[in-house]
């Protein structure tokens, strides 16, 4: 599976409370397991009007069946070439 930052322009997603993400997640949760194995969600960064999601997939088109099966839209799909972090310094 390759791994993919999907931004996602939600007006007001970082004023939601709780209880509106709990709903969101469990309306995700609800596409996803209707997409296994093709497509998992490993987590999300909210902001004030954007979410950036971390999720793996076989394909990009996994994740866009994804969002049209959620209702979420995915205005930018990149895929993660790779990851580096402090240690990649040595």
């Amino acid at each position: 599976m390759k791994k993919y930052v999907i931004e996602r322009d939600i007006e007001g997603v970082g004023s939601m409370n709780a209880e509106q993400l709990c709903g969101a997640a469990n309306t995700s949760n609800d596409a996803l397991a209707q997409l296994a194995p093709k497509v998992q969600w490993q987590h999300s960064y909210v902001t004030g009007d954007k979410t950036f999601c971390i999720y793996l997939a076989e394909d990009e088109q996994a994740i866009r069946k994804h969002a049209e099966i959620s209702g979420f839209p995915a205005n930018r799909i990149t895929e993660v070439v790779t990851v580096i972090d402090p240690t990649t310094a040595g």
